[in-house]
């Protein structure tokens, strides 16, 4: 979704690398307005009215498809060629509750598949889904951006969503008669083995980093795209590639521990921030466009690791 509507309106709007780093603080909002959303309902409501809500949003989400920008919304002649609130309004009428219910699906489902497997760990989801998504751009500019329209594209994927609540209302259904008790007693279990092990409560401190941690990976890949475009080009792959490995870096550190060795990535990081301090020092003899794609990411994703890692 999110390369696809850059394309249909960063036309619109002078074509600058702005539009695409608005869209990115766009997505990265919405996303955390999802995860809160599943949060709040699983801590509030019984499995049942979970199903309800849920279902209801589902049908919401399907009402406002297709997801293709109404011209409309382009700005008239003599307006600000970069309105940022006029984007933002934009993508929230467009896709806003699309692009919502599907940011609810990784945290929401998960709390379903722990009540449904008690003692069966729901996280290798999250990788498996980040997995998803990192395909999903790998294959967008090989070979949906050439072969379909962007309109074509926008009915395609529209068409998806369609097929994706359909089963996600199928899972809501299915779990809303999960036992509470037996997951109470789960629940109850897991914590009466982390005191056998001397496991303690997370502190104030370790939550508070569980919130910086990942919002400072999400300022390094706002930072990193919009240095890419204003330095290289505005063009899909480069909007892809920083978001790519920002889902690899999640992929792999939610997939296993073994992926994230402190020995290894720390130094890294140190090496990378050296990296990027000399290209910008050593500014008048700037490498070539590949080595300025490559330091880039490269920094990014080892940024990324750490802070996901840690």
């Amino acid at each position: 979704m999110q390369p696809l509507v850059g394309k249909f309106i960063l036309p619109w709007f002078g074509g600058s690398p702005a539009v695409w780093t608005v869209c990115m603080v766009f997505f990265q909002i919405v996303l955390l307005a999802g995860y809160a959303y599943a949060d709040v309902l699983v801590r509030l409501f019984n499995t049942k009215r979970q199903a309800i809500v849920h279902v209801i949003v589902i049908l919401l989400a399907c009402v406002v498809l297709p997801i293709t920008p109404s011209a409309g919304w382009k700005p008239v002649p003599g307006e600000d060629a970069e309105p940022t609130w006029r984007i933002i309004l934009l993508l929230l009428a467009t896709l806003g509750l699309p692009y919502f219910l599907l940011s609810t699906t990784g945290p929401l489902l998960q709390a379903w598949f722990a009540r449904l497997n008690p003692g069966k760990s729901p996280y290798r989801l999250y990788a498996l889904s980040n997995l998803g998504s990192l395909l999903a751009l790998v294959f967008y500019p090989t070979l949906m951006e050439p072969n379909l329209s962007r309109v074509a594209q926008s009915r395609a994927w529209s068409v998806g969503l369609v097929v994706f609540a359909a089963l996600c209302a199928a899972c809501a259904w299915r779990a809303r008669g999960t036992d509470v008790g037996t997951v109470l007693s789960s629940e109850n279990d897991l914590q009466h083995g982390l005191l056998a092990t001397g496991a303690s409560a997370p502190s104030a401190l370790s939550r508070l980093l569980w919130l910086l941690l990942p919002a400072c990976a999400s300022a390094f890949l706002l930072a990193t795209t919009n240095t890419i475009c204003q330095e290289i080009a505005v063009i899909p792959f480069l909007w892809v590639l920083p978001l790519g490995l920002y889902l690899l870096s999640f992929v792999l550190t939610f997939d296993s521990p073994r992926w994230y060795r402190r020995g290894v990535w720390i130094p890294l990081l140190i090496a990378s921030i050296v990296g990027v301090v000399y290209f910008m020092v050593r500014r008048g003899d700037a490498p070539s466009v590949g080595r300025q794609i490559a330091l880039n990411a490269g920094a990014l994703f080892v940024a990324c690791m750490v802070l996901h890692g840690e």
